[in-house]
């Protein structure tokens, strides 16, 4: 028994009672910015839906919101059921292991802490499950999608973050003995979690092939140039875009988990402050390049949203892994090129010919590979310290004769790429021989709003026409005119 449930001084009882007050409040704090943060991360999920369908085209409005809400369904029972404890469990007697195996279905979780952990948590594996929403829209099934979203956050996600962030995983920087004395530094999951989407997304789009149109013909030859296909909804895009950057003040922020003690909130607000500074480097970036590449081909200049929309989002996974661990000239350096990765993949993807209908490889998993590199080049002491991270070893650029922290880095790409393409590769291909996969190509180019959601997202039907010529007639008549006049009467049956 503890000395406060022993002792009968006054004195120490009171002494006890207040540091038991102050214990509860710094719990419930750490609960509450859990709570908020999460909520945040969460919020992510509307700014995915209204970006994918701004990109879509009209007739597919329906069907890509209701993928992105069976994420975050898919998502939740994934990871209660399986994924948290896979990802989280106590781990095995050596420490070291390749997944959980007990407390499925969270039912050893008792407190406040346990939970709202199990909240945080969830909300990023629902985010990794979302990235693939827009890669392959308007193509993809609805029972091949809740399929890969529930088996995505239950196992590939949560093997992922076992390895990466929990005390038992082989590449984790938090063991008494981390991998090469440093362990993968990533600290909101530019690798974990936006490589991971990113790279089921690329899978996902090999295997289902291109849209109908977009790089060949009726025929299936070539095009000689890939058909765009543009966006029906530009305030959409953009409203989807500012929602998904606000998401990450709770994304990056969040992960320093705590809000109690100086080093956390430090950390938190360096986060916040970096994350910002990528974002914005990373839009002007990736507009500018596009704009001066468009220049030197036409001698027009021309300022495409969608470059500075993915440019900033590139910006924003491209900080993830660093956010706590950089200064803030780092931010706009690591924001600055992850607005040339995006410009520089997303091209290559067209040039290979794989179709990604909102560019969502190029921004995670091009720029969550960049992101956990930058950290291997640009982690400075005194943010690692107040991170929490083994200060041992630093970012190559602030001593050139040691690149064990890099090499660390590229060591976790090379695992999450070889994971991913392992087992998403057979479990895609499998559904796309059983037929589950992609839709039929009539269904296709009908649109699946109406081939399989009763109906187009918008009513576009025009008043009838009678009706529309009986009311010009009624106000006519009111006005001493009997004469419907021809502009109207023209009006009309342009409506009709």
């Amino acid at each position: 028994m503890s000395f406060c449930e022993t002792t009968t001084d006054e004195a120490a009882l009171l002494a006890c009672a207040a540091v038991d007050g102050v214990s509860g409040l710094s719990d419930g704090i750490n609960v509450f910015f859990l709570l908020f943060a999460g909520a945040l991360v969460f919020l992510m999920q509307s700014g995915f839906a209204m970006l994918c369908a701004g990109s879509v085209r009209q007739k597919n409005v329906k069907n890509i919101m209701l993928k992105n809400l069976l994420d975050a369904c898919g998502g939740a029972l994934g990871f209660w059921t399986v994924g948290y404890a896979v990802a989280y469990d106590n781990g095995s007697s050596t420490g070291k292991d390749f997944f959980g195996t007990e407390n499925f279905f969270i039912k050893d979780f008792s407190s406040g802490g346990d939970y709202i952990g199990w909240f945080f948590q969830f909300a990023f594996a629902a985010t990794a499950a979302t990235i693939v929403a827009g890669t392959v829209a308007e193509r993809c099934k609805m029972s091949a999608y809740l399929c890969y979203s529930i088996f995505l956050t239950a196992i590939i996600y949560p093997v992922v973050v076992r390895s990466i962030w929990s005390g038992s995983g082989f590449l984790t920087a938090f063991r008494a003995d981390p991998f090469r004395d440093v362990g993968v530094v990533d600290f909101a999951g530019s690798g974990v979690v936006h490589m991971t989407g990113g790279a089921t997304a690329l899978v996902a789009a090999i295997i289902l092939g291109p849209r109908k149109g977009r790089f060949y013909d009726e025929d299936g030859n070539p095009l000689e140039t890939p058909t765009d296909f543009p966006a029906h909804s530009v305030a959409l895009q953009i409203l989807g875009t500012f929602i998904l950057w606000f998401g990450w003040y709770g994304f990056n922020p969040g992960s320093a988990l705590a809000i109690d003690n100086p080093d956390s909130a430090a950390t938190a607000a360096l986060c916040a402050v970096t994350t910002t500074i990528a974002a914005a480097a990373g839009c002007v970036t990736s507009m500018f390049t596009d704009t001066a590449i468009e220049y030197s081909k036409t001698g027009e200049a021309s300022y495409d949203l969608t470059m500075a929309m993915n440019g900033a989002l590139g910006g924003l996974v491209g900080i993830t892994a660093g956010c706590s661990v950089v200064q803030p000239w780092a931010a706009l350096c690591i924001g600055i090129v992850a607005g040339w990765v995006y410009v520089g993949f997303s091209k290559f993807l067209v040039a290979m010919k794989i179709d990604d209908a909102v560019d969502a490889v190029p921004v995670h998993f091009a720029n969550g590979a960049w992101g956990v590199i930058a950290v291997g080049l640009f982690a400075e002491e005194s943010a690692m310290a107040t991170a929490g991270y083994n200060t041992g070893h630093l970012g190559w650029f602030y001593g050139f004769d040691d690149a064990n922290l890099l090499l660390v880095q590229v060591c976790s790409i090379l695992w999450i790429c070889g994971w991913v393409f392992a087992t998403m590769t057979p479990f895609f291909y499998v559904l796309n021989v059983l037929g589950m996969f992609r839709v039929d190509a009539l269904e296709e180019e009908v649109g699946l709003d109406i081939s399989h959601h009763r109906g187009a997202a918008y009513d576009l039907s025009a008043p009838k026409k009678e009706d529309v010529e009986e009311l010009m007639e009624v106000r006519a008549s009111r006005h001493g005119k009997v004469e419907v006049p021809k502009e109207v009467a023209q009006a009309a049956e342009e409506t009709a």
